[in-house]
């Protein structure tokens, strides 16, 4: 009965042993994707477009309940390959935004037109526009910001 047990825990620790990785060698898997990682990123960012805006918020001040404003962010490509924006996303939906379809090229300029619906909303507004491109990091965020009155 002992040399049955002592050859399961034997079988035992043998099994266990063989199904580690050496710690070493996980750390350098771990530190060389993590190197790899950095330079990809660093490479990106050196040659990826920035997208700058003329002005990253608008006020459009005072207006009644109902109205429907609109503000057009002006944006130059200021980085060095062409800019391409995938989405645009309001923080409510009572806020449209469009965008240019097409790749703008580097130092070219495009609009990203937001028309605001105050339609059931009242007091201090502040709608945030998501915008996703090819950019580092991805995402840039417009605001839109002004006050509606009730009739």
């Amino acid at each position: 009965m002992k040399r049955l047990f002592l050859s399961l825990l034997t079988a035992g620790v043998l099994l266990s042993a063989c199904n580690q990785t050496p710690a070493n060698s996980a750390a350098a898997t771990t530190a060389d994707s993590s190197a790899t990682k950095t330079a990809a990123t660093t490479a990106n960012a050196a040659t990826a477009p920035v997208m700058k805006f003329e002005k990253e918020s608008h006020d459009f001040g005072k207006i009644k309940q109902g109205d429907k404003v609109g503000y057009d962010f002006k944006f130059t490509n200021d980085g060095k390959s062409p800019l391409i924006i995938t989405d645009a996303v309001a923080s409510c939906g009572c806020t449209t935004p469009e965008w240019p379809k097409t790749p703008i090229k580097p130092g070219e300029s495009g609009l990203i037109k937001v028309v605001f619906n105050s339609a059931g909303k009242t007091g201090l507004q502040d709608k945030q526009i998501t915008i996703t491109a090819n950019t580092v990091p991805a995402q840039t965020m417009v605001h839109l910001i002004g006050e509606v009155l009730t009739k």
